[in-house]
């Protein structure tokens, strides 16, 4: 296939698809917001499913990369209540099949495998428009335009693509969540540490709860996780740490110290965050020209599966136009349909219902049990 392929974004799914073309001798260029791949932390631990995220891997070229990613002993995880107690711990005993990888590590590896100058850094989008017979324009910030014959929106949940297909916007979760990192913990914040023990930890009762996961070199990522309207601090300067630290921890008093210093210990400022989904089972009709990927396509609550079906988005995406070198519609029909599928499948907007409804923690550990014993 000799048409080039414009992808909008460079998140995990954009990437997986670029590989997958770069593989197969499809030109490609990715357009990418942020000035380089350094300029903000990529996330947290990202469990990497076998038959989503391993198999898009698989498709890139990149198992043998991802393995050598992992950080052993991270598929262990715990469930506590308030006041500390261990309501349900589960360590890795190196049997599970869901290796846990940082986000920023993977994502290096995907742009490591790419030609240099296939990411157009600092290339902001700020609107597109149909051309017809399946030509785009897509505008960028710089004043320039890019004219492509395929675009892909991987550009997340605010999709600068998604109004070409559909009107479907985002809408908020009820759940608000605040991030915090504790650095070099096992010798800063020890109760914490072990409190988090050498995976993930869930801390949780109703409406309110805390969600950590062990990262590398003595790092713990958390995550405070309130149920709460859509203006909850919204009175407050965002970048006023001391008041946002202090108006979230007052959310969890009464609270093991071990637990609430996840909150009040860390080393960075702490960032809230909105969660919004796209609606369950969001599709469109087929657009010559254009598709969608990942969240910009199926925007769901975090439950596991988000950047994993992002990637398998990307391989598969790929792998259908590299099938059809002179027919990129019947790559993009074939692509959708199964998508479509796929994400249904995997949308879930109970998971904070089970961790943060009335019978948590208990609830979180009825729902984790059945894949203990499983394992």
């Amino acid at each position: 296939m000799t048409t080039p392929v414009t992808i909008i974004g460079a998140g995990l799914g954009g990437l997986v698809l670029a590989r997958v073309l770069h593989l197969h001798g499809v030109p490609v260029t990715v357009h990418e917001a942020e000035p380089s791949p350094t300029t903000r932390r990529q996330g947290g631990m990202l469990d990497v499913q076998p038959w989503s995220g391993q198999a898009a891997l698989d498709a890139a070229g990149l198992l043998g990369g991802l393995r050598e990613l992992v950080l052993e002993g991270r598929e262990s995880y715990r469930v506590l209540d308030r006041t500390g107690t261990v309501l349900l711990d589960r360590p890795d005993d190196g049997t599970g099949a869901r290796p846990e990888v940082q986000r920023g590590a993977l994502r290096r590896l995907l742009l490591d495998s790419l030609p240099r100058g296939t990411v157009r850094w600092g290339s902001k989008v700020t609107g597109v428009r149909a051309l017809g017979a399946g030509r785009h324009e897509v505008r960028l910030a710089d004043g320039t335009t890019v004219v492509t014959n395929l675009l892909v929106g991987a550009d997340g949940a605010w999709s600068r693509v998604r109004p070409l297909l559909s009107d479907s916007t985002p809408r908020y979760t009820g759940v608000c969540l605040v991030e915090t990192f504790l650095f070099d913990a096992d010798a800063r914040h020890p109760a914490a540490a072990a409190a988090v023990g050498a995976g993930s930890l869930f801390a949780l009762a109703p409406g309110r709860g805390l969600l950590a996961h062990r990262e590398s070199g003595g790092t713990l990522h958390a995550y405070a996780q309130l149920l709460k309207p859509r203006d909850w601090l919204a009175d407050v300067d965002p970048d006023d740490a001391a008041t946002v630290t202090a108006r979230t921890v007052e959310e969890f008093d009464g609270w093991a110290p071990e637990l609430t210093t996840l909150i009040t210990g860390s080393d960075t400022p702490p960032v809230l965050r909105r969660l919004f989904a796209l609606p369950a089972g969001h599709r469109w009709d087929r657009v010559p020209g254009v598709t969608l990927l990942g969240d910009a396509a199926h925007l769901m609550p975090p439950n596991g599966e988000g950047a994993n079906l992002a990637m398998l988005d990307g391989a598969e995406l790929g792998r259908a136009i590299a099938a059809h070198p002179d027919d990129p519609e019947a790559a993009l029909v074939e692509f959708e349909r199964a998508m479509f599928t796929r994400a249904a499948e995997a949308a879930n907007d109970d998971t904070y219902e089970i961790m943060l409804g009335e019978e948590a923690p208990h609830s979180t550990v009825a729902m984790l049990t059945p894949a203990e014993r499983a394992s």
